[in-house]
């Protein structure tokens, strides 16, 4: 077979009028003038393909740049105490004691998602473990943030069981646990559902690897995967741009995973690390050979030179261009030492992992790059990798925000009538997004490698580090994209918030923070507004919190056509647990205990699932937020879980104090005594309020009997409202357990998860029933 001709360098500079399909690489007609400019000349084929990919948006971060520096510039010496990688690197690393670190990151694989929603959604769970792998640790566990759109609608779910299969086959095949999440159902999401994916790995501080290639003369060696024509452009022209009227297009930009092949990878990863036998390592996700080589030479301060005929391929006939922008899967890209090119290479040889090495590290500065002897690149790498275009983009308060929060939800009737409060819990208990999501979740191994110690149905997922001392860390995420639509500050504030709670419950101290901005077109003045207000509300709040942000994702031109998806900041909350035998699970599981709840009820329904889901209405002001009192309320939790004081915790979000209520008895079975009144008289509330509000720093715990007196005291000492509200109740002999609301409604057990566990099945399908020992 011929070899495909190449653009030199020569060529290029001999060539200055060449016409360049720049247009349609994602570049603007500025850009591409102003890499024209660097260069000197026009760019070759294969120099515009690495800037068409590194200089768009998904890579690049143009349009976000400067509003992502404000997390760096909004730190304290507590938030730096435990950081040892922060945001720059593949993703971050956090000391979490015993001479051990945990790296985590989230990132979007949303459009990909919706075009192919299998392999969309695996590439996805395949790309961000690779990411925790080239920091030197081994993955865990991963998690995932799913957003739907309305779940009648009928290309619903083709995208539900392509994404939740594709995530449980890549999950499942890697041997990692699936440890929590999120998913929720909006027409907001219709032709823009979000998949964001989230893991977790576990390293000893010794054993962490950065992306810096230095060292003249180490070698360039690409291992894993052969690369082929899939993904091509997948970074600049699929997750680059917003879905045009039309459906599904694009399916060669996605990529196509093999996690077998990534398993495989990882144990020889997890080798080389142990024989030092790597200077620096870089996973190829977004962008190939264009992001890694790049990335690894600019970091490093060096120069590089590839010959990229090396480059083992699936398919002989791609171009060098396309070799460039292939986005295959299950490749690593490492630097080496040539006196440890031998071992490297019997170690790879041993996993049969298929091995080329492209060349070496120099030290003259420049990324060249060589297709059968003909120069084809000729770049200072740091213009391809970090000094692309930066934007201030038109930014606009939005012409409709107001009219929004002028409708707030006190306006909507609320009712004191039982049966109609009745209805209304059950009619919230049944809604897709509070509904139990078993159909999806027990399609994933929460358990493989025997160390979850908290999962589904948890508030927050838990895995032990440390066989012998129990140390662990807990991880939860969440965001609340109605929230956000109505106020993105507030809104983004609210998700940290819950998040951070979510991992205080499980009796672990929240230490870190991860995201994935998820928002619609940055063209468009008014996104970018809600896009400045969101990371200003979370770099405000980690600083009050000391959570620093560790690293994450911006994933923009999340639209169809002209209407974006709500802003959905979607916020990751990692904590430390001294001992994974004290976490705290969600439900109760004794009879006779005492039930608490610690915070104050306050009339906010605004934005609330009551509001969506009986009234069908958004708009009013999101519930308000004070950090100090959840710093205060982490620390409350935590001192009652080390004193074992409480035998469970169930953070209050959405559906109020009557879906955690709900959740609490399925949990484990136990049926409970609740009355509404001294919430009422305390907080000067209606029933409807007490049980439907969202407000923010509440938490239930039950607390055994003879803890009840050492507990109360805990709180006062640390001046936090608690209140006693009922009692884990043990079902007579012949019934079956409830949730009695005294003077209100009682629901036998059998109703509550008959309503609960019907939704999902009812439009996906039966679930999976897990397998009993």
């Amino acid at each position: 077979m011929s070899t495909p001709l190449a653009d030199t360098v020569e060529n290029a500079a001999a060539t200055p009028e060449r016409e360049q399909p720049y247009a349609a690489l994602g570049l603007k007609p500025d850009e591409y003038d102003r890499i024209r400019e660097i260069l000197g000349r026009r760019p070759t084929s294969g120099e515009l393909a690495m800037y068409s990919v590194m200089w768009s948006e998904h890579c690049s971060y143009k349009s976000s740049k400067i509003y992502l520096r404000r997390f760096g510039q909004k730190v304290s010496d507590e938030m730096r105490e435990r950081l040892i990688v922060g945001m720059g690197q593949n993703a971050g690393v956090v000391d979490v004691g015993e001479g051990w670190a945990v790296t985590f990151k989230v990132e979007s694989h949303n459009h990909p998602s919706y075009i192919e929603p299998f392999q969309g959604a695996a590439t996805g769970v395949g790309g961000i473990v690779r990411d925790i792998i080239s920091m030197g640790a081994r993955p865990v566990a991963v998690m995932d943030q799913l957003r739907f759109g309305a779940i009648d609608n009928p290309d619903t779910a083709r995208v539900v069981h392509g994404v939740v299969s594709g995530i449980s086959f890549y999950g499942n095949c890697l041997g990692l646990p699936n440890i929590g999440g999120e998913t929720v159902f909006d027409a907001v999401y219709q032709g823009n559902p979000l998949v964001n994916a989230l893991a977790v790995g576990v390293l000893r501080h010794e054993d962490l690897k950065l992306a810096n290639a230095s060292g003249a003369g180490n070698k360039v060696v690409l291992f894993g995967a052969r690369t082929g024509g899939d993904g091509i452009g997948g970074a600049s022209i699929l997750a680059s741009d917003t879905f045009a009227d039309g459906g599904p297009t694009k399916r060669p930009a996605v990529q196509v995973g093999d996690p077998f092949a990534e398993k495989v990878l990882i144990e020889c990863c997890l080798e080389l690390y142990q024989g030092e036998l790597v200077e620096a390592i870089q996973d190829l996700g977004a962008a190939g050979i264009s992001c890694a080589t790049s990335e690894l030479a600019a970091n490093g301060g060096s120069g590089m030179r590839v010959d990229l005929e090396n480059v083992l391929l699936r398919d002989p006939s791609l171009t060098p261009e396309e070799i460039l922008m292939s986005e295959s899967q299950e490749r690593m890209m490492a630097i080496v030492a040539p006196e440890k090119l031998d071992a490297f290479l019997a170690v790879v040889d041993k996993w049969q992992v298929e091995t080329s090495v492209l060349g070496e590290v120099t030290g003259d500065g420049r990324l060249q790059i060589f297709w059968h002897g003909e120069q084809i690149v000729d770049v200072d790498p740091s213009t391809v990798a970090v000094d692309g275009p930066v934007y201030e983009r038109p930014v606009a308060y939005p012409t409709w925000i107001d009219a929004l929060r002028d409708d707030s939800a006190s306006a909507l009737p609320r009712t004191d009538d039982p049966e109609a409060l009745r209805s209304q819990f059950l009619q919230l208990l049944s809604s897709p997004n509070l509904a139990d999501t078993s159909w999806i979740t027990n399609q994933y191994d929460y358990y493989v490698m025997g160390n979850t110690a908290l999962s589904f149905p948890d508030d927050a997922g838990m895995i032990r580090v440390d066989e012998e001392s129990g140390l662990g860390f807990a991880i939860a995420t969440d965001c609340n994209g109605r929230f956000c639509q109505l106020d993105p500050y507030a809104g983004a504030q609210l998700a940290l918030a819950e998040a951070y709670r979510n991992v205080a419950v499980s009796g672990a101290i929240p230490t870190a923070v991860t995201d994935c901005l998820n928002f619609g077109s940055p063209e468009n003045p008014e996104v970018m507004w809600q896009f400045g207000q969101a990371v200003d509300g979370l770099a405000d709040a980690c600083l009050e919190l000391g959570v620093p942000v560790t690293g994450g994702n911006v994933s923009f031109y999340n639209q169809t056509g002209d209407q974006p998806i709500f802003p959905t900041p979607v916020v990751g909350v990692l904590g430390i647990i001294d001992d994974v035998a004290r976490r705290i699970p969600s439900g109760w599981q004794d009879a006779g205990e005492n039930i608490y709840l610690l915070g104050v009820t306050s009339t906010e329904l605004s934005g609330s699932a009551w509001a969506g889901t009986v009234h069908d209405h958004l708009g009013g002001r999101p519930p308000a937020v004070d950090l100090a009192q959840e710093k205060k309320l982490a620390e409350l939790i935590h001192a009652a879980s080390q004193q074992e004081l409480v035998s469970s915790a169930h953070d209050l979000s959405e559906g109020g104090l009557g879906q955690a209520l709900a959740e609490s008895v399925m949990r484990f079975g136990v049926g409970a005594r609740v009355w509404l009144r001294e919430i009422m008289e305390r907080d000067g509330v209606d029933a409807a309020t007490a049980l439907f509000s969202e407000s923010t720093g509440r938490v239930i715990v039950s607390v055994p009997r003879e803890e009840d007196v050492k507990f109360r005291g805990l709180c006062e000492g640390r001046g936090y409202p608690v209140l006693r509200i009922g009692v884990t109740d043990p079902a007579a002999e012949g019934e079956e357990p409830a949730l009695e609301v005294q003077d209100v409604f009682t629901v036998p057990l059998s109703e509550l998860r008959e309503k609960s566990r019907g939704t999902l099945p009812a439009v996906f399908g039966d679930i999976i029933q897990e397998v009993v020992a």
